[in-house]
């Protein structure tokens, strides 16, 4: 559990520039927001910082009761890409709204990132979230997450031994196939293998550098 933004840092943040989540604060503000992955400074001069997807999320989400905590998942602030697995949560167009937002957010991550800014490859971020950016890509696209229960539809995209890389299973031989279409499409080199032991067919995928 974490607590949400500060007053302070709220408004900083709902003062971001609307289309390139430019911030602007004292060092302090905008160090902090860093530390809590809500905000990215950018590498090249004159180093002004930016949202990262869940400062995105806080801007457009309701202003918090002030004594409400939010869970974060898997370190990205309160907004988290489904990666297959978890248990059945809403999926209507509250959450379609949130999705769409971390994806816009992550796009313009990757213009203000890359060094000649494309957004048609991970940036750096990706590259250090591999599982969640590759998550975000298949539900900003449309792709259904599997749920708690074995076997069942779904994507599911983990962490492998292999540096730079992520594992997608779906038991569907032709959803399986559209979501190495989806991740080829965003800028990852996929790759369709087979288990050894069982058989399965999964997409091993790796952020493209160029």
């Amino acid at each position: 559990m974490t607590r949400p933004p500060t007053a302070a840092q709220r408004r900083v943040i709902d003062a971001a520039d609307p289309v390139t989540g430019r911030l602007k604060g004292t060092e302090a503000q905008l160090a902090a927001l860093v530390k809590r992955g809500l905000a990215f400074r950018h590498p090249r001069p004159p180093h002004d910082h930016f949202l990262t997807p869940a400062g995105h999320r806080i801007r457009e989400a309701p202003e918090p009761e002030p004594v409400a905590e939010t869970s974060v998942t898997a370190g990205s602030g309160v907004f988290a890409a489904r990666i297959g697995g978890e248990e059945a949560a809403d999926g209507g167009p509250s959450r379609v709204r949130e999705v769409h937002s971390a994806w816009q957010g992550l796009l313009e991550m990757r213009r203000m990132t890359n060094p000649d800014g494309a957004t048609d490859r991970p940036c750096g971020w990706e590259r250090t979230h591999l599982v969640q950016a590759a998550a975000l890509a298949l539900e900003a696209a449309g792709h259904p997450p599997a749920d708690a229960s074995a076997g069942g539809a779904g994507y599911r995209v983990r962490a492998t031994p292999q540096p730079e890389a992520v594992a997608v299973r779906e038991p569907d031989p032709g959803a399986l196939h559209a979501c190495a279409a989806t991740l080829e499409k965003a800028g990852w080199q996929v790759g369709e293998h087979t288990e050894p032991r069982t058989g399965a067919r999964y997409v091993l995928a790796s952020p493209r550098r160029v």
